[in-house]
C-alpha cells in the first residue's frame, strides 16, 4: 500500500473526514422552530440550539434559584428546574417561555456533592455527573470497582443522604478511546498510537491546526494523515488529566488549507458554523474514525471521570468539566467530532464504556473551553471540494453501513487512505479494496 503526503495548498482538509463505517441515522433538518406568544406564558417550540440561549437568559436573571435545566426533545421545549417550587420563579420561567419544573435540591448542594465525591471517591472507574432530569448526581462505576473499592465507593454516596445521588454499574470498562482508530496517526515506542481528528481551527498565531483529545497529543506529538507516512501535524498544547482532554495540534506547513466541516461520509458534510455549549436532552452526533457517525443525546454536564492511569499502574488520571452522552464509541474514535445537525461544535471525544454493537456511554471535551484554553478558533470555512454544506441533504439516503467497513484483518488497508484527509481532489491514496468518491473518501465495494 502506497501513501501520498498532502499537497501544499490542496488539502482543503475536513475536520473529522473519516471513512464512516456505519451511520445511527440520517441528518435531517429541523422544522422552523415555531414560538408562541411569551405573555401567554405558553412554553416555546425551539430548536435544540437554541436551548442554551434560553437557559443562559433565565440562569443570569434567576441565579441560585434555577437547578439545572434541560431539553425535551419529544416537545422541543425547555425544562428549567426552581429550587423549592418558588412561586414567583417558576412564573418568571413560564413567562421567558420555559417549563418549570420544582425540584428538592440547589445547584450549590449537587455541586458540594460532587466535591465530596471528588475527596473521598476518587476512584480508577468512576465518574459522576448532575443529572437535571432527576436533580441528582449520577455516579457510575465499571467493573473494576469491585471490593474495598467499590465498599468505598458505596458508603461515601449512602453518607451524602437521601436523594442527593445514585450509583450505577455499567458492564464494561471506563477508559480512554485511543488505539484501533484510523485517522490520525503516531509512532511511538516502536507501536502506533491512531486518533481521529476533530476540529479544524486557527491557533492564535493566525497559522492552521486542529483539535483533538488531549490524550492523545500527551501520547506522541507527531502525527500523520497516513499509518506509515510523515508526520504532517505537531502538537503545540496538550491538557490531559486535570481540567479537561484536548490538544491543540498545528500543520507543519503553514499553507495548508483547512475546512471548517465535518465529513459525514456518502459524499456529505456538515459545515461546522460555530462553537455553542452543550444542553442535557439535546440530540448529537459524533463522527470518529472506527466506528463512523452515530447519534444521541446529552445526558449529563460538568462531569468527573476517573481513569485508570495508562502510565502508572496503581494510578488514576481524573479528567473533569466532561459532556457525558449516550453515543456510543469504540477505541481509536478519540479525539473526533461531536456536533449538532445545523453545525455547532460541541465537543471532542474523550473516553467512555460500552461499544457500538451493545451500547455504551461517552464522554466529550467541550469544544468551547478548549478553544478558550488554545486561544484558537473555528476555521475559516473553506470548501474542502463538493458542494454539500450545512445539514446533510434529506433527499439522500442514510449513510451505507458497509462504506469503508474497516477489515478486521487487514486494519487499515481495508479502507485505502484511512484519515480521509488526503488530497479532497480525489487523488488519495487508495488499495484496491475500495473505489475513491473524489471526497477525499474510500468506498467499499
Amino acid at each position: 500500500m502506497s501513501h501520498k503526503r498532502i499537497p501544499k495548498r490542496k488539502a482543503a482538509i475536513a475536520a473529522g473526514s473519516v471513512a464512516a463505517l456505519g451511520a445511527a441515522a440520517l441528518l435531517l433538518p429541523n422544522a422552523n422552530a415555531s414560538q408562541t406568544d411569551a405573555q401567554d406564558a405558553t412554553p416555546k417550540t425551539v430548536k435544540a440550539d437554541a436551548a442554551g440561549g434560553l437557559v443562559s437568559q433565565l440562569t443570569s436573571q434567576l441565579g441560585d434559584a434555577v437547578a439545572g435545566s434541560y431539553y425535551d426533545s419529544t416537545k422541543k421545549q425547555v425544562v428549567v428546574n426552581v429550587v423549592d417550587g418558588d412561586s414567583t420563579v417558576m412564573a418568571q420561567v413560564r413567562k421567558a417561555g420555559a417549563i418549570p419544573n420544582a425540584v428538592q435540591n440547589s445547584t450549590a448542594e449537587l455541586t458540594a456533592v460532587a466535591a465530596t465525591l471528588r475527596t473521598k471517591a476518587t476512584i480508577a472507574g468512576t465518574a459522576w455527573s448532575v443529572d437535571p432530569k432527576t436533580n441528582e448526581v449520577q455516579v457510575t462505576a465499571d467493573p473494576t470497582v469491585t471490593g474495598s473499592k467499590w465498599d468505598t465507593l458505596v458508603s461515601t454516596v449512602d453518607g451524602l443522604g437521601d436523594g442527593v445521588a445514585t450509583v450505577n454499574k455499567t458492564t464494561t470498562e471506563l477508559k480512554p478511546l485511543v488505539a484501533g482508530g484510523d485517522a490520525i496517526f503516531a509512532q511511538v515506542d516502536a507501536g502506533g498510537v491512531r486518533c481521529s481528528l476533530g476540529f479544524n481551527v486557527t491557533a492564535s498565531d493566525g497559522t492552521p491546526a486542529f483539535l483533538t483529545a488531549g490524550h492523545c497529543g500527551v501520547a506522541a506529538a507527531d502525527w500523520s494523515d497516513s499509518e506509515t507516512g510523515d508526520p504532517i501535524a505537531t502538537v503545540d498544547q496538550a491538557t490531559f488529566p486535570g481540567d479537561g482532554d484536548f490538544s491543540l495540534v498545528k500543520y507543519n506547513d503553514p499553507t495548508t488549507v483547512t475546512a471548517s466541516e465535518v465529513n459525514v461520509g456518502g459524499g456529505q458534510t456538515v459545515q461546522i458554523n460555530a462553537a455553542a455549549d452543550a444542553t442535557v436532552g439535546t440530540q448529537v452526533f459524533r463522527m470518529g474514525s472506527t466506528t463512523g457517525l452515530h447519534d444521541g443525546t446529552v445526558t449529563g454536564l460538568d462531569a468527573t471521570v476517573n481513569f485508570q492511569s495508562e502510565t502508572d499502574p496503581g494510578g488514576v488520571d481524573t479528567v473533569n468539566g466532561l459532556i457525558q452522552t449516550d453515543v456510543c464509541a469504540e477505541a481509536g474514535d478519540s479525539g473526533g467530532p461531536l456536533f449538532t445537525q445545523d453545525g455547532s461544535a460541541i465537543g471532542l471525544t474523550s473516553g467512555g464504556s460500552g461499544d457500538c454493537t451493545a451500547g455504551g456511554e461517552t464522554f466529550f471535551q467541550p469544544v468551547t473551553a478548549a478553544l478558550t484554553a488554545t486561544g484558537a478558533t473555528l476555521g475559516d470555512g473553506a470548501a474542502a471540494g463538493g458542494d454539500d454544506t450545512g445539514a446533510v441533504d434529506p433527499s439522500a439516503s442514510a449513510v451505507d453501513p458497509s462504506a469503508g467497513a474497516t477489515d478486521a484483518a487487514g486494519g487499515a488497508d481495508a479502507t485505502g487512505d484511512q484519515s480521509g484527509t488526503g488530497d479532497q481532489s480525489g487523488t488519495g491514496t487508495e488499495d484496491g479494496s475500495g473505489t475513491q468518491d473524489g471526497s477525499g473518501l474510500v468506498s467499499g465495494n
